[in-house]
């Protein structure tokens, strides 16, 4: 009884990390339900194919058919080829883009 539940906790450990193709499915579910492409319809004017939640339903499946040391690191390599969500701007940057945006009209104080 107790190598049973040291095995499983182990195992929960190690797919901690691993995506989770439950969610992935449930996303896909959800684009095709007529609320959803309903309103992509109202916000876009066109229904969504729903092909980038095939993707990652797909890309998840892959992932979990190769070792947990190889699919973490895919994960880990992906997690940094993430851009960062602030783009930072030295003073001349932002006066040079802030004119770009906004014209010359708007000139900053």
């Amino acid at each position: 009884m107790e190598r049973k539940e040291e095995s499983s906790s182990s195992s929960s450990s190690s797919s901690v990390n691993r995506p989770d193709c439950i969610k992935c499915f449930d996303s896909l579910w959800f684009c095709y339900s007529p609320f959803h492409q309903m309103q992509q319809y109202y916000r876009l004017g066109v229904l969504d194919n729903c092909s980038g939640k095939w993707n990652a339903l797909f890309d998840c499946f892959d992932l979990k058919r190769k070792r947990s040391s190889e699919a973490q690191e895919i994960l880990e390599a992906r997690e940094k080829m993430k851009p960062h969500i602030w783009s930072f701007r030295t003073r001349e940057e932002a006066s040079t883009y802030w004119r770009d945006l906004c014209g010359s009209d708007h000139e900053m104080e």
